[in-house]
């Protein structure tokens, strides 16, 4: 069971190492959006973003559902923001810290 739940756990994580993926989940933050709109917001190629939003899907992240000639996919779990989030404070949290490294160097040279 241990190892059927790391695999799916490491494929929802491989579904979110992408910088286009990400940038769908940002519009999708703001509830369930039509392609149509997507694909201007991440500013991508059709069938790019359509990859991409294939590979959210199987990994079970967003979901979708066509409405007469549109396709309108939503996140399948909110808490996937919290997940994201918690990264991005991370990753401030770092530079933060570089940067305070690199104001102590300047200030030992100066």
């Amino acid at each position: 069971m241990e190892v059927v739940l790391s695999s799916i756990g490491s494929e929802r994580f491989n579904a979110l190492a992408h910088p286009l993926r990400l940038k769908i989940l940002e519009k999708l933050r703001k509830g369930p959006c039509c392609v149509c709109r997507i694909i201007p917001y991440v500013n991508g190629e059709q069938s790019n973003v359509s990859h991409h939003l294939t590979i959210l899907r199987k990994a079970g992240i967003v979901s979708a559902e066509k409405r007469g000639i549109e396709v309108w996919y939503a996140v399948t779990d909110p808490k996937i923001f919290r997940l994201i989030d918690i990264m991005d404070d991370l990753i401030v949290n770092d530079l933060n810290r570089s940067r305070d490294i690199l104001q102590a160097v300047t200030r030992k040279r100066r």
